[in-house]
């Protein structure tokens, strides 16, 4: 009997270090769009509306769990990850709304990753929680989980970055910390994790995964159910796993802990697109980026140029790039989707303009939902960077190359280059100062291709943008202004016109 026991353990260890890397996307779909802060109601539209059309392979949705009203009068975007208790009642919708939302989402083939937070619990309930529940902090009581004061390690605050243990056993910005290693608290997490699995989310944004131990989280996974099959998931799939992990100084902790266990959010990717295509880099820097640049292998690398937390940060690694910095954010975004390297995901924000700035909101607090205009974008002070032209037609130019490597790669040794994907894509971009203006090799077969940065297929094929001819050798006169709208140029082989 031990021994059966035993090797069930060691398959089950097998499964979290083998499983938790396939993302669940529909064939002819990829892509992760961070829709921060959009209702249930919302996105469930969205899915039908534009996410499945356009191609996308899934949405990061915000926290789910009821979490502590900061501020009567002052909803920040940070309180959604203060959790009072586990149920599922927030400013996004209801439980019901939340199952309905999966449910729709997932019935049009677009997967849903839940941001959970399993690290603390809130500091801050003076207003109570979103769904009503009461905790108090001060105590370490939690009734509608329950947790009390048993449930959290000793209370104490990172001092020493470089500590390790600080790291994960003290409190991430004063909030009280749950021990994982407690059964109590594993039930619990496994609980709820389990929950949204019933209800058809395809994974797991983890949430400050770097301050829980590897060991604890990989325990955790492992006692995870598998995806729901009547959300359409095949049998014994396992749940798709995100962990967020900030890794772009020496403190102790290293991504690499916890690569075995599933995916990791790579940061420092994302400082590389902020130096890179603000111009503080050059473009020929990013032939061999990927393992060389010192991040993890593709398939356990989440990339992505912003998240709701760098928008509104000051790095002391070089320029931040968000939706404020127009073309420049366009062609870091365009360069992810158009490169093999990781999983990536595509943030979608609403304006901002101070770190604390919560979603659009109504004078009781209460969300507003996006609009949509007649040329596609988002009103309602939502950005909706995934609606862009040139973001959402990279998903159908990423769609079209999959299965490719990059086959061929020519830059000037400074701020201009181009690659292709096989014989299916070809991307150019231009951060000189003076215009590119040349025939190049785009590896793709004659005819006219449209170029889906600055324009869209109509209908009869024609094209809103510029046109593209590539002559039997695959050679074309490829422009992009110095100082254009985007200086940057994509085709693909679905984006022939003639």
């Amino acid at each position: 009997m031990q021994s059966v026991i035993l090797i069930t353990l060691m398959l089950c260890n097998v499964m979290v270090v083998q499983s938790q890397f396939d993302p669940h996307w529909w064939p002819g779909r990829s892509g992760i769009v961070q829709l921060f802060e959009w209702k249930w109601t919302d996105i469930a539209d969205e899915c039908e509306r534009f996410l499945a059309p356009t191609g996308f392979g899934g949405i990061q949705i915000s926290p789910a769990t009821e979490n502590a009203v900061i501020y009567s009068s002052f909803r920040p975007w940070w309180e959604r990850y203060q959790p009072v208790s586990y149920y599922l009642n927030t400013r996004s919708g209801s439980e019901a709304e939340f199952a309905q939302m999966v449910r729709r989402c997932n019935a049009v083939g677009v997967r849903i990753y839940a941001d959970v937070v399993l690290n603390q619990m809130a500091a801050s309930i003076q207003y109570g929680g979103s769904g009503g529940s009461i905790a108090d902090s001060s105590s370490l009581t939690y009734p509608a989980v329950p947790y009390n004061s048993s449930d959290f390690n000793t209370a104490c605050e990172i001092k020493e970055k470089s500590n390790p243990v600080e790291k994960r056993d003290c409190r991430l910005n004063s909030l009280p910390d749950l021990n994982q290693r407690s059964e109590w608290v594993r039930d619990r997490v496994v609980n709820l994790l389990n929950k949204f699995i019933v209800y058809g989310v395809a994974g797991f944004h983890v949430d400050a995964a770097k301050h829980m131990w590897s060991g604890d989280l990989q325990i955790i996974y492992s006692r995870l159910a598998n995806l729901a099959q009547d959300h359409g998931f095949s049998a014994n799939a396992r749940p798709f796993i995100i962990q967020d992990i900030v890794d772009v100084s020496d403190d102790g902790i290293s991504k690499f802990e916890y690569t075995p266990l599933g995916t990791v959010t790579e940061y420092r990717y994302s400082d590389t697109m902020g130096l890179v295509f603000s111009g503080h880099q050059r473009l020929s820097t990013l032939i061999n980026i990927g393992q060389p640049f010192g991040f993890p292998a593709s398939e356990r690398t989440l990339v992505f140029v912003d998240n709701h937390v760098k928008q509104r940060s000051n790095s002391e690694k070089g320029p931040i790039l968000t939706y404020k910095d127009g073309k420049h954010y366009i062609m870091a975004v365009a360069f992810m989707l158009a490169h093999p390297y990781g999983t990536p995901r595509v943030m979608s924000s609403y304006a901002f303009n101070n770190g604390d700035h919560g979603p659009p909101a109504d004078s009781n607090g209460n969300i507003i939902s996006p609009t949509v205009n007649s040329d596609g974008t988002c009103g309602n002070n939502w950005i909706c960077e995934h609606r862009l032209n040139a973001i959402a037609n990279m998903i159908g130019f990423r769609n079209t190359v999959a299965g490719t490597d990059v086959s061929y790669w020519v830059d000037n040794g400074a701020y201009q280059m181009a690659f292709c994907r096989g014989n299916r894509g070809f991307i150019v971009f231009n951060l000189e100062r003076t215009d590119l203006d040349q025939t190049m090799q785009t590896c793709l077969p004659s005819g006219v291709y449209c170029d889906v940065i600055t324009g869209t297929i109509g209908t009869g094929g024609t094209c809103t943008g510029y046109s593209i001819e590539v002559d039997a050798n695959g050679l074309a006169r490829i422009y992009v202004a110095a100082f254009g709208a985007f200086n940057v140029l994509a085709i693909h082989a679905n984006s022939k016109v003639q």
